[in-house]
């Protein structure tokens, strides 16, 4: 008997050490969150508008074209110019399409849709930020900048507001209160400081998290669930009530979920979306593009491209990526060597 006893104690731990094992595998998945990719129409208008009202730095421009771009996403015929632009540790990447130019965003876009997708942008200064922005004639979404409320206590003192870039992309400017965020979004010496997190719209937070972390290895880092006037007027949505689920990787920004839990009427990612159409944005995630592809593909997610691409061109920091799409259409790029 107590061998038996024995047996099924090493068994149990055997059994134990291999979750383990696999769960520090799956959780290694994706290393980092890299850079958080968008379409424009114009990239020489919206380096102008990044560097010179947001403070990003132009690190690299790329021009592209062939057959490899083409697989990668899905777009016959596709010529671009892509912008790397860095604010402190983090980075955009603006692609604008050459050929074929693609479609605007419709003019009606409101931030429960769940083409939704934003940068939140930490300032060490809400006021003079605001400021800032209202000089250069930003065209505003929130009714001004809010502050979070005392009662609720993960969001409490936080200051936010949201506004668009000249393709009418959605940003957020974002100020922690002491104690709340990364030590260095304390930091005075300059007014933009670096991105936290891209957020977003989700239709369902547990269908989410079954692709981003228990797919992907992604860990939760925090939620709260808002909901008052400061959260109406933040959104420019009326009742607006959000469950919010932040993930990261080993380093880089977080992945935010905004699920809306009222008004539940938000319209759809659009089925026919391309990388060339204005409400395009992609988030690259680094990792091994063929382990994820495999991972993804027995969860059931669609893909963009076709299969895993050996790119022509690696001066973006990757040669081979793979465009997948999460449970509401949002693109993951999952790159790497």
């Amino acid at each position: 008997m107590f061998r038996l006893r024995w047996a099924l104690v090493v068994a149990s731990c055997s059994v134990i050490a291999h979750c383990a094992a696999a769960r520090a595998e799956r959780a290694a998945l994706v290393r980092a969150v890299g850079c958080v990719g968008l379409t424009v129409s114009d990239l020489d208008r919206s380096v102008t508008f990044y560097s010179g009202v947001l403070s990003f730095e132009k690190a690299i421009q790329v021009d592209q074209r062939g057959e490899s771009l083409e697989r990668l996403q899905a777009v016959s015929g596709a010529r671009t110019r892509t912008a790397r632009l860095r604010l402190g540790g983090e980075c955009l990447d603006l692609t604008e399409y050459v050929e074929p130019k693609g479609r605007a965003a419709p003019v009606d876009s409101r931030s429960n849709d769940r083409w939704f997708q934003h940068v939140a942008i930490v300032v060490s200064d809400m006021d003079r930020a605001y400021a800032t922005l209202r000089g250069a004639g930003i065209e505003s979404v929130s009714k001004g900048p809010q502050r979070l409320p005392d009662w609720n206590p993960a969001a409490a003192g936080i200051r936010a507001f949201y506004f668009r870039d000249p393709d009418r992309h959605a940003l957020e400017v974002l100020q922690f209160p002491a104690g709340k965020g990364d030590a260095r979004w304390q930091r005075r010496e300059r007014l933009f400081l670096g991105i936290d997190h891209t957020a977003i719209v989700v239709s369902d937070t547990e269908a989410s998290l079954r692709f981003y972390r228990d797919a992907l290895g992604l860990r939760v880092a925090g939620g709260s669930e808002n909901w008052g006037a400061e959260q109406e007027r933040l959104n420019d949505v009326d009742g607006a009530h959000l469950r919010i689920t932040t993930l990261r990787a080993g380093s880089g920004p977080g992945i935010e979920f905004l699920e809306y839990l009222e008004p539940r009427g938000g319209r759809p990612f659009p089925a026919d979306e391309r990388a060339n159409d204005l409400v395009h944005w992609q988030t690259t995630v680094l990792t091994d593009p063929a382990e994820g592809a495999r991972i993804l593909r027995a969860h059931g997610s669609p893909f963009v491209s076709t299969g895993v691409v050996r790119l022509s061109d690696d001066r973006l920091g990757y040669r081979r990526a793979l465009l997948a799409r999460d449970p509401d259409g949002h693109v993951l790029q999952l790159a790497g060597e």
